[in-house]
């Protein structure tokens, strides 16, 4: 198979940057994001993990993609896909009021964009995601960019994945 390419975007900041899929180690993940993309939505920064923005979605899998490619230390460039019970995440320390419903699933997408992540939430303990793609072109502006949200905050933009051109 031919390497497959998207385009990870913050839209109001005008920042990009292009991640392989790695459909040798998850498989099942790239092809259900895959075949789901253009996929954009809220864009957040983590709270726990450190160096992780994320978007937040309805689930878009036929079948749920098992845990493939685990880590719980993302490094830098690293794409992963979680899935979590809305009641997982329907607390107020969250603040996923539009998001997250005790009794829906919620994908999130996540891209590390520096060192020294640890997917470790005191509410529930360790959090393995799949790494599902990696970033090759465009994280050091995009890395900046993200710092500027946890600097100046998150509201009003956009994290918009989909097939690179």
């Amino acid at each position: 198979m031919a390497d497959r390419y998207l385009e990870i975007s913050l839209v109001k900041r005008g920042i990009s940057c292009t991640a392989r899929l790695l459909d040798d180690r998850a498989p099942i993940t790239c092809e259900a994001v895959w075949k789901s993309l253009p996929l954009s939505g809220d864009v957040y920064h983590a709270k726990y993990a450190r160096n992780e923005i994320y978007a937040l979605f309805a689930p878009f899998a036929d079948r749920e993609p098992p845990l493939e490619n685990p880590t719980v230390t993302p490094i830098p460039g690293d794409l992963c896909y979680f899935s979590f019970a809305g009641a997982e995440l329907g607390t107020n320390a969250y603040g996923y009021d539009r998001e997250a419903h005790p009794t829906a699933t919620v994908v999130d997408l996540a891209l590390f964009y520096e060192r020294n992540n640890l997917l470790l939430n005191g509410d529930v303990g360790w959090i393995p995601g799949t790494v599902w793609a990696e970033v090759v072109e465009g994280l050091p502006t995009m890395a900046t960019a993200c710092n500027d949200l946890w600097r100046t905050g998150a509201a009003g933009e956009t994290l918009t994945f989909r097939r690179a051109p």
